[in-house]
């Protein structure tokens, strides 16, 4: 079930669980380094991109997948690989987005529910993912 935008925060948005998304140029070496603290991998094909979780602390690890790293973000999860019910589907989100004049530098939101992303920048630059999986 979706929840509308909004809550208790004026203007605010739930965006799901967050993690960072590393533009690695090596993803062995770099798997290998954060397992050393702690990660382990939870997803990914281990080839090109890996998910690394440390309790609630998520890392997704893409070796020429994307240029720089990425904020992220997943809607409809409540940990690392955990679905809510209860969650504001990143349609909704897009649209509340270029409501307040933010406009995603991409999307892929086939049909009225289900997967689907966007990306964003930030005023300097910085990407953000909004990646929903369910």
């Amino acid at each position: 079930m979706k929840q509308a935008i909004g809550g208790g925060n004026a203007g605010a948005m739930e965006l799901g669980v967050f993690s960072i998304s590393l533009a690695v140029k090596d993803l062995s070496r770099s798997r290998a380094f954060y397992e050393k603290l702690g990660f382990s991998m939870s997803g990914g094909d281990g080839e090109a991109w890996a998910i690394l979780v440390n309790g609630d602390t998520v890392i997704g690890l893409f070796q020429g997948m994307f240029e720089k790293n990425m904020l992220t973000f997943n809607p409809g999860w409540s940990g690392p690989g955990r679905s809510k019910e209860d969650f504001t589907d990143v349609r909704e989100l897009c649209k509340a987005l270029e409501a307040a004049g933010i406009e995603p530098t991409s999307k892929q939101l086939d049909g009225d529910s289900g997967p689907g992303h966007i990306t964003l920048e930030d005023p300097d630059g910085n990407p953000i993912l909004i990646d929903q999986h369910v």
